[in-house]
């Protein structure tokens, strides 16, 4: 039996359920064998609604392993279903924070960059535009801001526009600003727990089933750079 009493909650009804996902734990499970988030939702789910058997649980969406925040579950198909549209169709609002120790310049803007993962190692590359050897690249767009700065620390607010691949950090990295920790995009050294501090802080969308307004908000790690900001 999984150990759920850690799982954090953000909102759940009939059709959806959200929860805050520590930084390095995975949304589904991989070729490394870890217990994904997946399974300790549906685990809440089985006991929550004493449910024989394994309940259902779709992933509509995910988060990189070092990065922590808001990821959305389905609860029943038609959630999923709908679910998946909305975010293929970009209704889905997506913001995220990012610490960084470089400021950007200028402080407030809109970056747009083309794309390409190589799958092989799992990294991404952004370039300004595209070329012969980059015709498979996908355009890349986010919005961002500086909310504030304290000593070398810059918390950013992020709003990407599309769902790109390492988008926010191949990006942030491409101006000059790896996000904090994040070695595989340019920072110089890594977290001792293997995070980075990229964190969904909130996503928000018209429920496809209720038909209503829906904001899910999640807190940063209680952790000592993200305190700063607290």
């Amino acid at each position: 039996m999984l150990d759920i009493s850690g799982l954090q909650i953000l909102h759940e009804d009939n059709h959806l359920i959200a929860v805050n996902k520590p930084a390095g734990w995975l949304v589904q499970g991989d070729a490394t064998g870890d217990t994904p988030l997946a399974e300790y939702v549906k685990e809440y789910i089985r006991i929550r609604y004493k449910k024989q058997g394994e309940a259902f649980i779709g992933v509509i969406h995910r988060l990189d392993r070092p990065v922590s925040g808001v990821v959305i579950f389905a609860r029943t198909s038609k959630g999923l279903a709908r679910m998946n549209k909305l975010f293929q169709e970009r209704k889905i609002e997506k913001t995220y924070w990012a610490i960084t120790a470089e400021r950007p310049k200028p402080i407030e803007g809109h970056l747009t960059h083309y794309i390409l993962k190589d799958s092989s190692r799992n990294v991404a590359r952004a370039y300004d535009q595209i070329g012969k050897r980059t015709q498979n690249a996908k355009k890349a767009d986010l919005d961002y801001k500086l909310l504030g700065r304290i000593g070398s620390l810059n918390l950013l607010e992020v709003k990407p526009l599309t769902g790109r691949p390492h988008q926010i950090r191949v990006q942030l990295s491409k101006i000059g600003c790896p996000i904090w920790g994040d070695v595989k995009y340019g920072f110089n050294r890594g977290n001792q727990d293997g995070s980075i501090h990229l964190h969904c802080r909130a996503l928000s969308f018209i429920h496809p089933v209720k038909k209503e307004p829906v904001y899910i908000e999640a807190d940063p790690p209680d952790e000592q750079l993200w305190r700063e900001f607290s």
